[in-house]
């Protein structure tokens, strides 16, 4: 292997808007809970009759799979609920998101994560703000 194969990828300019993060053994998603779009009564969501059943999914695409909304309102009924659903897209402010952990045994006690900023959610805002005095 050589040095510029062994070496960690580079940082990206702004980690909050990646989808996964695999720089490190802990690999991490964004996800999104679509049971939460219908509660929250999100105006992206949409819906679509075939073959005797009713599926929904998301206009802006922030996950790719349409779903069967019978079975959706049954799990969202039942404790823990129908879950979360990897994003594909930057989710929007109003969608339940967050980060999930594969392998987090992985983590590195000392380091920590090497790409913290990727568990910050995007809000629609920056997450900082820069003041200059002259």
């Amino acid at each position: 292997m050589t040095p510029e194969q062994m070496a960690a990828p580079a940082l990206p300019l702004h980690p909050q808007d990646e989808m996964e993060c695999r720089r490190c053994g802990v690999h991490c998603d964004k996800v999104v809970h679509p049971g939460a779009c219908l509660a929250r009564g999100c105006p992206f969501v949409y819906s679509y009759e075939a073959w005797g059943h009713t599926y929904v999914g998301c206009m802006q695409k922030v996950y790719e799979v349409e779903i069967d909304l019978d079975m959706l309102r049954a799990a969202e009924a039942r404790k823990p609920g129908f879950g979360a659903i990897r994003a594909v897209r930057r989710p929007l402010p109003m969608c339940k998101a967050e980060v999930e952990r594969t392998y987090e045994s992985r983590l590195d006690e000392e380091l920590g994560c090497i790409n913290p900023e990727f568990d910050e959610l995007p809000v629609g805002v920056p997450t900082f703000r820069v003041f200059a005095r002259l």
